[in-house]
């Protein structure tokens, strides 16, 4: 008799958008990681398979993040159980597109399901917050957010938690372009400024503000106008190469604009069609095959179903 198991699938994501720096963020379509998670006999948790990742990820239940989620999990349900996981990396490592909050949110959902869904949807959202902090070192939202409830999402505070989900407006799309090279969090976050000025504030203030009117008006000029960040841009774009082309190059081609999804080197684009999507990837790839750098590229409505279930043997 095969034994209980259920598999899940979370999507890639963008984390900032720009002028929301660690409270703004959204989901992307197909691109992203699957988790299977099985019953055991054995208590415990235990990572048996790690797949798609070039042995860079850790079997240590203590420090993957689908094993530390539904660690947080099991410990709220005081489940003395055992749990197995087998993790199927769709994501690259250290691109900026949510990598390691699609495989703690796609192991949470599975789990969930798994035990009979004790937890609505968006109560798996702490669990998945706690997995952050061993990926990056704090316990950010704005990946593990979209990636569970899909759409744009907005991290209103995290004391008490308020995630409130916002419209995604029609015709929408992302362009994703990935250069080959690794960025890690720890570095990007490092060449931040530590304090901002009263101006920059009140200008990032009013792209936020700006930004949530136009989705929820579906005000694609407005869109285009708030996608500017003055805070972390000016400081990691000058760790991305080809960046500061890529944005030059954009508005001609029609898109509303662009930053760097979570922290880089990922570049998203936001265009509200999906010919002009593909028109500015295709610029994209001009430009980094002029400096012979290899990338990847995405085009992708707005994913608006966050995580699921793609598979049940129970």
């Amino acid at each position: 008799m095969e034994r209980q198991k259920v598999t899940a699938f979370a999507p890639a994501t963008v984390a900032n958008v720009s002028c929301g720096f660690d409270i703004l963020g959204f989901a992307i379509e197909d691109l992203g990681d699957k988790v299977s998670v099985y019953l055991s006999n054995t208590p415990g948790i235990r990572v048996i398979k790690i797949e798609g990742d070039k042995g860079k990820l850790p079997y240590e239940a203590e420090k993957n993040t689908c094993s530390v989620a539904i660690r947080a999990m099991l410990d709220a349900l005081d489940f003395k159980g055992g749990v197995e996981i087998e993790l199927f990396k769709g994501l690259p490592l250290g691109s900026g597109m949510g990598s390691s909050a699609a495989s703690a949110v796609a192991a949470l959902v599975a789990t969930n399901t798994l035990l009979g869904n004790p937890f609505e949807k968006k109560d798996l959202l702490p669990f998945a917050i706690e997995s952050e902090r061993i990926a990056c070192g704090a316990g950010h939202a704005d990946n593990v957010s979209p990636a569970l409830l899909g759409g744009f999402v907005l991290i209103r505070e995290y004391h008490p938690l308020d995630v409130i989900p916002l419209h995604v407006p029609r015709g929408l799309y992302c362009t994703l372009v990935h250069p080959h090279l690794v960025l890690n969090t720890s570095d990007s976050r490092s060449v931040l400024r530590r304090n901002v000025s009263l101006q920059d504030a009140t200008t990032q203030s009013g792209n936020i503000a700006g930004l949530v009117a136009g989705l929820f008006q579906e005000d694609m000029a407005l869109i285009s106008r708030s996608l500017n960040d003055v805070i972390a841009e000016p400081s990691r774009s000058v760790l991305i190469p080809g960046y500061d082309e890529v944005k030059e190059g954009i508005k001609p081609a029609g898109a509303l604009g662009c930053g760097i999804s979570g922290s880089g080197p990922t570049i998203f684009i936001l265009s509200p069609s999906e010919e002009i999507a593909w028109e500015v990837s295709r610029m994209a790839q001009r430009v980094f095959d002029a400096m012979q750098l290899p990338i990847d590229l995405y085009v992708s409505a707005i994913n608006t179903r966050g995580a699921y279930i793609i598979d049940e043997e129970i």
